[in-house]
């Protein structure tokens, strides 16, 4: 599958008029939308909790994870006055224990819980601010571009651009689309922190409308983070709150937002990948949100539809992944991994990543996926859905029931669970492999050979001056892979960055130039004798991650 790419193309907004972008209409219309997702919500939660003793206690429930929360884990982010509201529940709950008749009281206690939520979930869009950052963030990055041709006039020269930078490639013209025709809901692969300023700053190149979408609230500890996410209204996951009531209200507040006909987005491996693998497991809440938003258009007799639209990003490096690989050794080696330092905390260091990219020559890659339906067929401009024989579908029928619209929530989370492979499935096919992923590749699974008796944690407790490889051994390996690779791109499994079209000597130089060039100890080199080595098996693993899933290491 040889997807095209023209970074001089250009694209007019879909939607000129900024006042008719759903995200302004939403945040025009805010503090009504809050207090519609707060009674969806908690109509829904007394579905659960019907009795007043089953509310009452997952309201206690609820009151002691929110103490924990705030004794363990606090943040700058959390509201001044966040202890003395959950004190005064704990109060009002104390009150109501041992009570026959509670006359209700403890429907008033949920209904300023789910309130509170409501109004720390929602974004708050504001189309000045948010013209204003993205000229500043354009402005800045495409100096930061050239300033690498002229140390002082490149900074007021516009020679490259950041479509020369970041490159998109994929259906395209496919989600502008069905953009037009039913409500977006994108769903990309998730890496880094910085994938949602990436994402949005890919919507508004292709012309399309700003989308909503959930950012960690621990981006907003960042002041850098904080001005962008709260100017392009992105609402907030907190996810330090794993409680009913908190889990219902954020997605109470997804669905709503979509059957309002908000293109959103959020990323469906709930956090960025640890390991450095492409997600195989994702969160089904969210998506589920989608499918609810779904069947509540056909309840109301509208043929709207919601359109599933898959996005690949791919970095050469990684800002955080020195912590992302420790946390996942951490997690899955516990007593046999030991953790190294080199922490992602602060607005400075993003500033240092950003010069650092920006003017060295990696490149980023972005992969528009094809929409999909909210059971994962494929579908055209027209917005009509084909199942895998090519033939026309109705995503209706998949909801009816004796000729009715139904809700039924085992087979709802069979879908869900179905459209979560699919988008999986997704991810992998238009994965675009760049040099740097080839290398990483290659080098950890050589070095892994050489010491094939050892446990993976072991083997990453070596020290780096124990490994080294032969160029020539290096290279021959990386020949057989890069073929390996140009068939699996013809098999329309995964895609190539156009570097592959290169000779595979000045393939793998760049592919060693752009690999963990941020880092202070890079994960893989040519040292001064010839051969290829490294300082850092753990970062190397993390790159070599990206890979993972294709069935690779046998022809190493």
């Amino acid at each position: 599958m040889k997807l095209k790419y023209n970074n001089k193309q250009k694209f007019e907004p879909i939607v000129p008029d900024h006042d008719e972008w759903p995200v302004a209409k939403l945040s025009r219309n805010r503090e009504a939308f809050i207090q519609k997702v707060a009674k969806a919500s908690i109509e829904q939660i007394k579905v659960v909790r019907s009795t007043s003793e089953s509310l009452i206690k997952e309201l206690e429930t609820t009151r002691y994870f929110e103490k924990l929360r705030l004794q363990k884990d606090p943040w700058e982010v959390d509201p001044d006055d966040e202890m003395a509201f959950w004190k005064e529940v704990k109060s009002d709950l104390m009150k109501l224990s041992g009570q026959e008749d509670t006359n209700n009281k403890e429907e008033e206690v949920l209904e300023r819980i789910v309130t509170r939520y409501s109004t720390e979930i929602a974004g708050n869009f504001k189309h000045s601010y948010y013209r204003f950052t993205r000229s500043v963030v354009t402005f800045g990055f495409s100096r930061l571009l050239n300033s690498q041709q002229s140390k002082f006039w490149g900074l007021f020269k516009s020679e490259r651009t950041l479509r020369d930078k970041i490159r998109i490639r994929g259906h395209i013209n496919l989600i502008r689309k069905l953009a037009k025709k039913g409500t977006i809901v994108m769903v990309p692969t998730h890496f880094s922190n910085l994938d949602s300023i990436l994402v949005g700053w890919v919507i508004h190149e292709l012309g399309l409308p700003p989308f909503i979408y959930g950012a960690g609230l621990n981006l907003f500890n960042l002041g850098l983070f904080a001005y962008f996410m709260n100017s392009v209204g992105a609402y907030k996951v907190d996810r330090r709150k794993k409680n009913r009531i908190y889990l219902e209200t954020l997605k109470t507040y997804s669905n709503l937002a979509i059957q309002d006909g908000i293109h959103s987005l959020f990323f469906p491996g709930g956090t960025r990948s640890r390991s450095g693998k492409i997600e195989n497991s994702l969160k089904l809440g969210l998506l589920g949100t989608a499918l609810d938003a779904q069947r509540s258009h056909f309840n109301k007799n509208s043929d709207e539809k919601i359109y599933i639209v898959p996005v690949v990003l791919n970095y050469n490096f990684v800002l955080e992944a020195p912590s992302l690989i420790n946390q996942y050794l951490e997690r899955t080696g516990q007593e046999k991994y030991y953790i190294d330092t080199d922490n992602y905390a602060s607005s400075f260091k993003i500033v240092k990543f950003l010069m650092k990219f920006f003017t060295k020559p990696a490149e980023i890659s972005v992969t528009i996926g094809h929409a999909m339906d909210l059971m994962g067929n494929y579908v055209d401009e027209e917005g009509n859905s084909f199942n895998k024989l090519g033939q026309p579908i109705s995503v209706k029928d998949y909801f009816m029931k004796n000729d009715e619209v139904i809700s039924d929530k085992q087979r709802d989370q069979e879908f869900t669970r179905l459209l979560s492979d699919r988008i999986v499935h997704e991810f992998h096919k238009f994965n675009e492999v760049l040099p740097s992923h080839l290398v990483a590749f290659v080098g950890y699974r050589l070095f892994r050979k050489q010491f094939a008796e050892l446990d993976l944690y072991s083997f990453l407790r070596l020290p780096g001056d124990e490994l080294s490889l032969e160029y020539d051994y290096f290279m021959d390996s990386c020949r057989k892979v890069v073929d390996v690779l140009h068939e699996l791109e013809n098999e329309d499994k995964l895609l190539l960055a156009p570097k592959f079209e290169d000779s595979l000597e000045d393939l793998i130089e760049t592919g060693l130039t752009n690999l963990g060039m941020y880092h202070a100890t890079r994960p893989l080199m040519k040292n001064a004798k010839g051969q290829i080595v490294t300082r850092r098996l753990n970062l190397l693993y993390f790159y070599h991650n990206r890979l993972d899933g294709y069935n690779l290491k046998h022809h190493v």
